[in-house]
């Protein structure tokens, strides 16, 4: 095993001898690996394209004991490091240039208890992996929408989907975590256990520590939900925002409906004359009894006049992966991101300007509907910075030639721009991008400050750092 040229949290460079590799490698059940071998570019490769980063040692964790070799480490050496859950994240932060990155995505056991209704999760499974095994027994944990998404990043960013309203954040769904801090320290979080860890751990993202183990509190859903499309042409997109923006003031927390921008794709239910063309789509989810599924849905499909609308009974893992299709890896993606409290009649004039001047047939402008349950935790109860939110904007820019960068770049932060003054100012961390940094502060309000005096507590040295990064309050007073 060769030596290695590794990256240090100055920004140096620090040559790491093959003999501390080997003890290194013999300590895990896992693997490491280096440039030269064969299993290298596939492990550093993540759902977006545009990140191609390259790692001077990658572990590959098996177990706990393999994160706390990984994270002591990497202290001991002071090496920058990165953690790779599902490798999904907009930002790209689960790979660095030339330090270590602890991969997690060998570790997916997930463990249900219908009797209890908890489950415990390791951080390498996804949302399909774990809506699998819950769905099984008619339970469920709140998630997001993308089946492929890793459950560490997006519980400990926040975590928002379809049944949301009802259940809450995937966060205010954690009973408790346990996570390497950065001393390489093996730590239990809860409300009763480290519980100012546990509240940072709960929308701070991955700024302290590693979660190794996830135990979620679980909800009885079925199997079936009432759940599809009603698709109208762009051209009516005003009305219809508006009225879609009424019919959501009386919606029970059992139905959620999103708005989505784009050109139509070849989906087979659309007449093939508008395949290509700009529609605006509602998307809907009634996770509560079907019959009063149809009664709580009727106002929004009775909009205009819709070129489709193809809502109907289905399984909720079906749906859950419906989108998958439109969010495969490896194209280029970059996303710019509000918070609305209102849906403003200026912010939809932005919205539907942007969505007529689409750069490419892959980009689209989503704005989701919250509140519910998710509005009604208090704001202080977790790090989660924006309980009155009602709306969240994403701006998609997905395209696949790298000579589309600047055009599908500059149209998502045009967009982002417009549409700040009706803004909250906070925002989801989930979807900023690698060059929002700058941004971090804002995004979590009121949070920040203590978020940056537990990360002084947790992580003076700033070891986890390739994030949305939270700096130590001693770094910050120093900046």
């Amino acid at each position: 095993m060769p030596a290695y040229d590794l990256t240090t949290l100055a920004g140096g460079k620090k040559t790491i001898a093959a003999p501390v590799i080997e003890a290194l490698a013999s300590q895990l059940r896992g693997s490491i690996l280096g440039a030269s071998d064969t299993d290298y570019d596939g492990a550093r490769a993540i759902w977006n394209g545009m990140i191609d980063r390259r790692p001077g040692l990658i572990i590959r964790c098996r177990d706990t004991g393999d994160v706390v070799g990984a994270v002591r480490f990497a202290n001991d050496n002071g090496l920058l490091v990165s953690v790779r859950g599902g490798g999904h994240g907009i930002a790209g932060n689960a790979v660095c240039d030339g330090g270590v990155m602890i991969d997690l995505s060998q570790m997916k056991s997930i463990r249900v208890d219908p009797a209890a209704q908890r489950a415990r999760v390791e951080p390498g499974a996804t949302l399909a992996d774990l809506d699998r095994e819950t769905q099984a027994a008619g339970l469920i944990v709140p998630t997001g929408v993308n089946s492929t998404t890793g459950i560490a990043g997006l519980t400990l960013g926040g975590g928002f989907g379809w049944i949301t309203r009802k259940f809450g954040l995937t966060l205010d769904n954690l009973v408790s975590v346990e996570v390497v801090t950065a001393d390489g320290e093996l730590r239990r979080a809860s409300e009763t256990e480290e519980p100012d860890l546990f509240w940072a751990l709960r929308g701070g993202g991955g700024n302290f520590g590693v979660v190794t183990a996830f135990e979620f509190r679980l909800h009885k859903l079925g199997t079936q939900v009432l759940a599809g499309l009603v698709v109208h042409p762009l051209e009516d997109a005003e009305r219809v925002l508006k009225e879609y923006r009424e019919a959501l003031e009386a919606a029970p927390d059992e139905l959620t409906c999103w708005a989505v921008m784009r050109q139509a794709p070849p989906l087979p239910f659309l007449p093939e004359a508008w395949h290509g063309k700009g529609v605006l789509i509602l998307a809907m989810c009634h996770c509560g009894d079907l019959a009063e599924g149809e009664k709580a849905t009727a106002r929004l499909r009775s909009i205009g006049k819709p070129i489709a609308d193809v809502v109907a009974p289905a399984p909720f893992t079906a749906w859950q992966q419906a989108f998958d299709p439109l969010l495969t890896e490896g194209a280029r993606n970059y996303w710019k991101s509000h918070d609305f409290t209102e849906l403003s009649d200026a912010a939809i004039a932005v919205l539907i300007g942007a969505a007529r001047r689409l750069p490419g047939p892959e980009c689209e402008i989503f704005i989701a509907h919250i509140g519910g349950a998710a509005g009604r935790v208090p704001a202080a109860a977790t790090a989660f910075p924006q309980r009155s939110s009602h709306f969240v904007m994403n701006v998609h820019a997905r395209w696949r030639e790298h000579d589309m960068d600047q055009a599908c770049i500059g149209w998502a932060r045009e967009v982002f721009y417009n549409a700040r003054p009706y803004a909250a100012g906070t925002a989801y961390i989930n979807f900023m991008p690698a060059d929002e940094l700058d941004r971090v502060p804002e995004a979590y309000g009121a949070s920040y400050h203590r978020l940056a005096a537990l990360k002084q507590r947790y992580d003076p040295s700033n070891l986890f750092r390739v994030n949305q990064n939270v700096m130590p309050t001693a770094k910050t007073r120093a900046a």
